[in-house]
Order: C-alpha cells, then sequence, then structure tokens
C-alpha cells in the first residue's frame, strides 16, 4: 500500500518544478528527489529515490523572480508539503484574489496532504500583494506561497 503513495509522490514531483518532496507515512520516511547521484535505503535513514526529469533551471528562475517580488512585504510560508488549492473546489471562486484585503483568520487556500484538506489562514491583516502558486501545484514545505503587505 505504501508503494502506492510513493509512486503518487514520485508522480506529483515529476509534473512539478519542485526538486525534493519528503513525507512521513505509516512509519516510514520517504524523500523524493530529482536529478540526484545516489540511491540511500537505510531504517535509519530516510528512503531516497529519484526522477530524471529536467526542469532545475525552470526552478531556478521562479527562485529568481521571487527574490525580486518578494523585497518589500511578508511571505506566507506553506506550512507541509502537498498540493496547493486557491479555492473550495473548482467551480467556486477562490479565496483571495491579488490585491484583495485579508484579516487574521481568514482562509488564504488549501493544501491537500496524504488526502487530508487543510485550510490555510491568514496569521495577520494586510493586502494580497502577490500570489506565488497556482492552483493545483505542488508546494514543499516552507515555500512562499503570498506575499501581503
Amino acid at each position: 500500500m505504501w508503494q502506492d503513495k510513493v509512486k503518487e509522490i514520485i508522480d506529483i514531483l515529476e509534473n512539478s518544478n519542485v526538486n525534493e518532496i519528503e513525507v512521513t507515512f505509516w512509519g516510514r520516511k520517504v524523500r523524493v528527489v530529482k536529478n540526484a547521484s545516489g540511491i540511500v535505503a537505510n531504517h535509519t535513514q530516510p528512503e531516497v529515490l529519484h526522477s530524471n526529469s529536467g526542469s532545475s533551471s525552470i526552478k531556478h528562475e521562479s527562485e529568481n523572480n521571487l527574490e525580486e517580488d518578494s523585497s518589500s512585504g511578508e511571505k506566507i510560508l506553506s506550512p507541509m508539503p502537498g498540493v496547493f488549492y486557491s479555492a473550495q473546489s473548482p467551480e467556486k471562486p477562490p479565496f483571495v484574489n491579488e490585491g484583495d484585503p485579508v484579516k487574521k483568520g481568514q482562509v488564504l487556500c488549501i493544501i491537500e496532504s496524504m488526502k487530508i484538506m487543510n485550510e490555510i489562514e491568514c496569521e495577520q491583516n494586510g493586502i494580497i500583494k502577490k500570489i506565488l502558486v497556482k492552483n493545483s501545484d505542488p508546494v514543499e514545505f516552507n515555500q512562499p506561497l503570498f506575499i501581503i503587505d
């Protein structure tokens, strides 16, 4: 059963600009890395699986753009790895758009992690300056999702 989850994680990784995902489930820690040189599998270390997709230049470009865009404003970071959803369902409008005022406790997005939908709430009042993630994109732990003023 956990092998199916690992395959799902690899599929998410291959179809994204994320280079690494680390997940713990059923007492096993699994780390999946794109474009790495070796495989490490040990009970004391995380399992490392590799995917040979070539999108590392995309990641560097997005990091450079993020540094330019985030010179002013507070970053709202992802509290977990998962899939980012901007709305409650595909037919509903997004929780927030760029330029929208937000209040502390307001839902900004949903991150699906291990088939659980987690609402991510704003921790301060402000205005959404930039949304850094597209709907249905996989996100990493501590990846910036929004910039808020």
